[in-house]
């Protein structure tokens, strides 16, 4: 677990099935990306797939906990996804960030992934990192640069145009200002 000023990060539990519905069902999360769980039964494959990924890798995708409700907002962190972009992609993990509208805008998914790369940047031996965003999603791809990621190439994913951005990890014991809170 990890946790940051308003923030629980944590793996999911059984318990988060209808969180995650809540999440792969709404309609702010859904205008950029295509392909998200749309049932119960896809969405707990995708809450296994997650659980999955951390027993095999040590890391995965977290459960955003709004620490003062304990409203689960969203899902975010690094996993392999396998998407066939290519090995200068596929062949780093990839960061994600997923949260519900009523959540967007106010500074949530930029906490928590400075969060979840600091952990990530201090417990694990890679030394990029990588994701894929919409380009006409403008808030993911502020938030990407926020967090030091830089755009170098174009792929077409699940018949749409994506940008894949990529970061550098930092020399250990030098953090970069944008993984400041």
């Amino acid at each position: 677990m990890i946790t940051s000023d308003r923030l629980l990060l944590r793996p999911h539990t059984p318990e988060d099935l209808e969180a995650i519905l809540a999440v792969t069902t709404d309609a702010a999360v859904n205008q950029f990306i295509r392909g998200m769980p749309t049932t119960r039964e896809e969405a707990w494959r995708r809450l296994l797939q997650h659980t999955g990924h951390w027993s095999l890798f040590g890391y995965g995708m977290f459960a955003v906990v709004e620490r003062a409700t304990g409203t689960v907002m969203g899902e975010l962190g690094l996993a392999n996804f396998h998407r066939g972009l290519g090995a200068s992609f596929d062949a780093s993990p990839e960061a994600g960030w997923l949260l519900r509208g009523a959540f967007h805008g106010k500074g949530f998914a930029s906490e928590a992934m400075s969060a979840v790369l600091r952990w990530f940047d201090e417990t694990r031996s890679e030394l990029r990192t990588v994701c894929i965003i919409d380009p006409d999603n403008a808030s993911s791809i502020q938030l990407a640069t926020r967090l030091g990621f830089s755009p170098f190439g174009a792929s077409e994913y699940r018949g749409a145009t994506v940008t894949m951005f990529e970061r550098q990890r930092p020399p250990l014991g030098r953090e970069p200002s944008h993984l400041s809170n």
